[in-house]
């Protein structure tokens, strides 16, 4: 298990944290932050900030968000040579990833990345409400929208979840990852410690959910409320199809050894799926 750092609630803690990463993301964060801070809610949130030594602006922009929003922004303060550098240095970039979630206070975590957005101003108000009156789970998200920008017209799509569930498993994330990274939100502390061996997988957010689906169900709730944008700038959604399959494959393997067995039928069953998406994409590419 991996220290990642100590957490302190206080009784005037934020009831939701929004953990928000960047790393040379000037161009999109903004709209970032804007939709966090549009969000309406009957309860204290906080908008968490980690910063992974962008070499654009983003900083800069993000110092100044948090100097007009003090109570509600707050950047994580990270230097060369400091503890974050030389783990980050020691576990990659994914230490980014976990060490903001370190750091937020809320019952419950939103995810928003530096290049995706918030649509709806009653989004954390929704998933916080759900969460309340259904304590067996542990996660809900929503539908996104798609935003692809490397064509010379961006085009937009919504997600299409098929099929819909009233409630899934983590049975059902194992065989594939259903879940759109900027519509979750979750209960924070469910597992402890973040296991150091998920420092290592890829896609670290569908590896999150698994890790948090141990001790709930996934509900999902109707409506856009969020973007996601698909771009060559983006950590994931550009990836070659031959080398996500690959770290898909490796994050079964882990996970395999994780659960000791436990969940090895669905297991199977989602490598069989990434093995077809493989080969879909490349008769794509042949026609």
């Amino acid at each position: 298990m991996l220290q990642l750092g100590i957490n302190i609630v206080k009784s005037n803690a934020p009831k939701v944290s929004v953990r928000l990463p960047c790393y040379n993301q000037a161009k999109y964060i903004s709209q970032a932050i804007e939709s966090a801070l549009m969000q309406k809610t009957d309860f204290a949130f906080e908008i968490v900030v980690g910063d992974d030594f962008s070499t654009d602006n983003s900083l800069e922009i993000l110092k100044d968000y948090e100097q007009k929003y003090p109570r509600l922004i707050r950047v994580l303060n990270r230097e060369k040579g400091d503890q974050y550098s030389q783990l980050r240095k020691k576990y990659g970039r994914l230490y980014n990833f976990v060490d903001i979630m370190a750091n937020c206070r809320g019952e419950y975590i939103a995810l928003l990345d530096g290049d995706d957005y918030w649509t709806s101003p009653g989004k954390l108000q929704r998933q916080a409400d759900f969460l309340d009156v259904n304590p067996d789970f542990s996660i809900c998200f929503h539908d996104v929208e798609y935003l692809y920008e490397n064509w010379a017209n961006p085009k937009r799509a919504i997600s299409v979840l098929k099929p819909k569930k009233e409630r899934y498993t983590i049975e059902d994330l194992l065989r594939r990852n259903f879940i759109c990274n900027t519509s979750v939100m979750f209960r924070r502390g469910l597992f402890g410690e973040y296991p150091e061996l998920f420092l290592k997988l890829y896609p670290a957010d569908w590896a999150l959910h698994i890790l948090n689906a141990q001790y709930g169900d996934i509900g999902h709730i109707e409506g856009v409320m969020g973007g996601y944008r698909v771009h060559s700038e983006g950590v994931w959604s550009h990836g070659r199809v031959l080398h996500c399959f690959k770290n898909e494959m490796n994050m079964y393997k882990s996970l395999d050894a994780y659960f000791a067995g436990k969940h090895r039928k669905a297991i199977r069953a989602g490598r069989l799926c990434s093995f077809l998406r493989l080969v879909e994409a490349f008769f794509r590419k042949m026609n």
